[in-house]
């Protein structure tokens, strides 16, 4: 193992059921164990469970914590209610996108779960913006895991009586075998399932009891990858970058309604103006002709072969059965239905862009039957 590589908790547990290990943001993280294809079909249909150490977490308190945090990110945290998980991101003076987080109101402080791969970044970022006074934990103590799919509630309620009671984007402190744990019900596949904050010291224990529920499998990175593909989802670092805004990435939700009309976080001059006239640039799904998919780095080129954009997630769908892709096109070719032009290695594609998500999402909603 290369010496840049960290260790996470889970390292040996993989590694005894089989995992394929890679490099990635920095650790030896599962790609796989049995195959793509066959943990990314499992996951939709039962439950998978994703090793998501490399993820930050921290917590952010003091009497400034609300105020400092405001004038980094683009939400209304004084609207944010306790133990609900809000979807944000932290912005650099130009509106580019430094980092897309989670960030929850937990009592008298904030919890946060940052990207694997930017989490130094992050927490510099933080420690050199916030005001003097506010304290940042980076908590690294706790362990992450998510259980995602249509059959993650009925494993994880038999280990934790209750936890059925979340809906999608609420939280709470619970106990799994005898664990202090804090599980909020969410993820990033588009299935309904839950993200599993435990110490360290005791994540073995917990997979070991996870997994041995008959709805569970390990799943490894390639099968986060495709689930999230199909989900719409963007990736930071492929999708999302700190030349990218908000609403170029086609995540103005992000955006409070307040602070749309006030500003007062990094950027907003120019998101303001993106948003009153549009970008000139916009992310969005490409349904691929053919059965060869188109990836990553791919061009969007316009008639005369120009390169007006690119592609920044793709690969083939295993529950479509057909090539995806995410890419930034010209604003003008953004409606559903445009054709788009794509080179890879030479050879030319054609892509239809498609409303996102590709496969509908599953998420447990409030009111929903359980």
């Amino acid at each position: 193992m290369s010496e840049t590589q960290a260790t996470l908790p889970l390292d040996g547990w993989h590694r005894a059921r089989g995992a394929r290990m890679v490099p990635f943001a920095g650790y030896a993280m599962p790609i796989q164990y049995e195959g793509i294809i066959a943990e990314h079909k499992w996951t939709r249909a039962n439950a998978g469970l994703f090793d998501v150490s490399h993820m930050g977490q921290m917590i952010v308190t003091g009497t400034e914590a609300e105020k400092g945090l405001e004038a980094l990110l683009p939400a209304d945290l004084g609207l944010l209610k306790d133990a609900k998980p809000k979807y944000s991101l932290l912005l650099n003076a130009e509106g580019g996108i430094i980092d897309d987080l989670m960030v929850t109101r937990r009592g008298e402080h904030f919890y946060l779960v940052v990207n694997g791969a930017v989490k130094a970044g992050d927490i510099a970022h933080l420690e050199a913006k916030l005001p003097r006074g506010v304290l940042i934990d980076h908590m690294r103590e706790q362990a992450l895991l998510a259980l995602q799919g249509p059959k993650a509630v009925d494993a994880l309620a038999r280990l934790v009586p209750g936890v059925e009671a979340l809906t999608f984007m609420t939280a709470g402190a619970y106990e799994i075998g005898g664990a202090r744990a804090w599980i909020s019900r969410s993820g990033y596949t588009g299935e309904d399932g839950f993200e599993i904050s435990v110490p360290a010291a005791e994540v073995t224990r917990i997979a070991d009891l996870i997994a041995a529920e008959p709805e569970v499998k390990p799943i490894g990175l390639g099968a986060r990858d495709s689930l999230r593909l199909e989900a719409g989802l963007p990736l930071y670092g492929h999708d999302l970058d700190h030349h990218t805004t908000p609403v170029e990435a086609d995540l103005t939700f992000a955006l409070s309604k307040r602070r749309r009309g006030e500003g007062g976080f990094p950027g907003w001059e120019r998101i303001a103006r993106e948003l009153a006239d549009g970008p000139v640039r916009k992310r969005v799904g490409l349904a691929i002709e053919g059965r060869q998919p188109v990836r990553e780095g791919a061009a969007v080129v316009d008639v005369d072969g120009d390169e007006v954009g690119n592609v920044t997630s793709g690969g083939f769908s295993p529950s479509l059965e057909r090539p995806i892709a995410m890419a930034y096109v010209p604003a003008a070719s953004a409606e559903p239905g445009a054709r788009i032009r794509l080179v890879q290695r030479d050879k030319l594609f054609t892509g239809t862009v498609t409303p996102m998500p590709f496969v509908p999402h599953r998420y447990h909603r409030k009111g929903a039957p359980q």
